[in-house]
């Protein structure tokens, strides 16, 4: 059973998640959960064709193996961005196969416009991503995420990788309406509970 919502989704949002892959890449998924320590998903995303995932907390490169690991076995059609200068042979189609959108960060309309545009045109998107950017320690979370998601008007399903008990938690997907100050301590919350990999980093 989907998660339930914090906040009522749109009608024109309802539909089946984007899926991807077959047995095999479930398999290998899940065999690459186990060995990286014996990861478990908690919670199950809502039944909604696009959506904003933002996934923390970000601390360490392993981050990213745990991610695309649970999108295997969970068979998730995701999407992120890459600035558009990588996506070149050979590269090129590893990258778009694996989600990748290529957006230009010198063009006139900044990357929020630019991803607007991309989820007003295309049925299905749901796009992960880091709101805090970096590795390193921050002091506060990019809001470019929660600006796309207000303006595109697509809900937010926030991900707590936490590595103290080894599980990617799914919480329940909340629409952006406020205040972006507001709606930042809102996702925080949701994932306040996660450790990750390198603590003193969060």
């Amino acid at each position: 059973m989907a998660t339930t919502p914090l906040d009522p989704i749109p009608e024109h949002l309802q539909g089946d998640f984007p899926l991807r892959g077959n047995r095999f890449s479930r398999w290998v998924g899940r065999v690459g959960m186990r060995l990286l320590g014996g990861w478990r998903i908690e919670g199950e995303f809502p039944n909604i064709r696009k959506a904003i995932v933002p996934v923390a907390p970000h601390t360490s490169n392993w981050d990213f193996f745990v991610g695309v690991f649970a999108m295997l076995a969970l068979g998730l059609n995701l999407n992120y961005l890459g600035k558009h200068t990588i996506f070149r042979f050979p590269v090129n189609g590893i990258l778009r196969w694996l989600g990748g959108i290529p957006v230009d960060r010198r063009s006139a309309s900044g990357v929020v416009e630019q991803m607007v545009v991309q989820f007003n045109q295309r049925e299905h998107l749901v796009l992960a991503l880091s709101p805090e950017g970096t590795r390193t320690k921050v002091v506060e979370w990019k809001k470019g995420f929660l600006h796309m998601a207000k303006a595109a008007q697509v809900p937010v399903v926030p991900i707590a990788l936490d590595f103290s008990r080894k599980i990617i938690d799914i919480t329940p997907a909340m629409m952006v309406t406020g205040d972006i100050d507001a709606e930042l301590q809102r996702v925080k919350q949701a994932v306040a509970h996660a450790v990750g990999k390198y603590p003193e980093h969060t």
